[in-house]
């Protein structure tokens, strides 16, 4: 007897028993698209201001050390990915696909997701200078940590990924700690100044980094080693929300885990501050205690006590993500580029004449940004309702 049909039979005796089965075990959890559609909005939100010149602080990225709910996107789409993981792998395994097969499907998803960020990050791609191209980035991180991730799931227990989590997180932080940067020493947690900078100028080259500073990348090699921590902790999100007990104790569990994780990572700060472009240890475990306490209110009103209907804008980012992000990215590059007269661009004329014409320039910029959600949701709803879901 196949697994799935294991979990359908369990549902069906709990139900005659009156007991309330966990909808993870039983459906699709829709409370994670819900919570993924929530992450994409923001993330659009704060990538396309109006202008950069007024935008909101809790709309910036912390300009170092501390946090800002800007620095939880990034972290909180990794974690979400790790939770999807127990999903995709379980049905894979329930199917027959070995480890082998599923490991070779990972690595093709990976080296996709790396592609797009590279094809992202190069637009227009003719007469673009390659020599200079970051390499990098968010789809790039993404990749990696996934890729690392489901080798640990796929060859590792539940205790063997704790030690994972452990030595990833305990040795970057020693890493950083102690590890002395040529001219600098060790410990000096500067921009450009840090171990992992250091690692990125050796690799990459100033010329593939970040083109804003050229001598570190927030994206760097040496940090995707914790987000792949990140990618793994919402791996074990996932495995306790498709465990067989009760909707009430699942959510409690959350909550509880979701507060020791804040808990931990602002104690930790102390010592190892939470840091976003470093992506510290301490804001591993902090923006993973966050994500678990956003997803537990998300499958309690979603999953448990059935309110849909509200969510269903985040669905329609939530079921086509990387689409989401991808597409509105080419476009926020392609109106960011000079092609009217005077070196002016699409965006600075549509903000000017729509938008700061009538409102502060801080409320223009803002109200662009919500426009710039709106117009990409409106094009993932019509995905939606024909049916297109674009997977990697």
């Amino acid at each position: 007897m196949s697994q799935t049909v294991l979990y359908q039979d369990r549902a069906q005796l709990a139900a005659s028993d009156g007991l309330q089965v966990a909808p993870a075990a039983t459906g699709r959890l829709h409370s994670l698209d819900v919570f993924r559609g929530m992450t994409i909005a923001a993330m659009l939100l704060v990538n396309n201001p109006g202008t950069w010149d007024a935008v909101y602080p809790p709309l910036r990225h912390a300009v170092w050390h501390g946090w800002t709910p800007t620095d939880l996107i990034f972290p909180f789409f990794l974690f979400i990915v790790g939770v999807s993981m127990t999903f995709s792998f379980s049905k894979l395994q329930e199917r027959g696909d070995g480890r082998g097969e599923i490991l070779w499907k990972s690595t093709k998803r990976a080296a996709i997701l790396f592609l797009l960020g590279l094809v992202l990050a190069s637009y227009p791609w003719i007469g673009y200078d390659y020599s200079h191209l970051r390499i990098p980035g968010v789809l790039q991180r993404i990749a990696l940590a996934f890729l690392a991730a489901s080798g640990f799931v796929l060859w590792l227990g539940w205790r063997g990924r704790v030690v994972a989590v452990g030595a990833l997180l305990l040795g970057y932080w020693a890493l950083m700690s102690w590890v002395p940067v040529p001219g600098v020493g060790a410990g000096v947690l500067e921009p450009g100044k840090d171990v992992g900078a250091l690692v990125d100028r050796a690799v990459f080259g100033t010329d593939h980094l970040w083109a804003s500073s050229r001598t570190w990348d927030p994206e760097g090699l040496l940090g995707t080693f914790p987000a792949i921590a990140t990618t793994l902790l919402g791996v074990f999100v996932g495995e306790w929300l498709r465990s067989r007990r009760s909707p009430g104790v699942i959510a409690r569990g959350l909550l509880i885990a979701g507060a020791v994780g804040v808990l931990v990572g602002l104690l930790w700060d102390q010592a190892f501050p939470i840091n976003k472009a470093l992506w510290t240890s301490s804001f591993v475990v902090f923006t993973a205690g966050m994500a678990t306490l956003a997803l537990a209110v998300c499958y309690w009103i979603v999953d448990v006590e059935g309110y849909r209907r509200w969510a269903l804008p985040f669905v329609v980012f939530g079921v086509n993500a990387i689409a989401a992000y991808f597409l509105s990215g080419l476009m926020a590059r392609e109106i960011g580029m000079p092609r009217l007269s005077g070196a002016g661009t699409v965006k600075g004329w549509i903000f000017e004449n729509a938008y700061a014409s009538w409102l502060s320039p801080i409320n223009a910029s803002l109200v662009f940004g919500l426009s710039f959600v709106l117009f990409w949701m409106g094009v993932m709803w019509v995905f939606y309702r024909k049916g297109v879901f674009i997977k990697v």
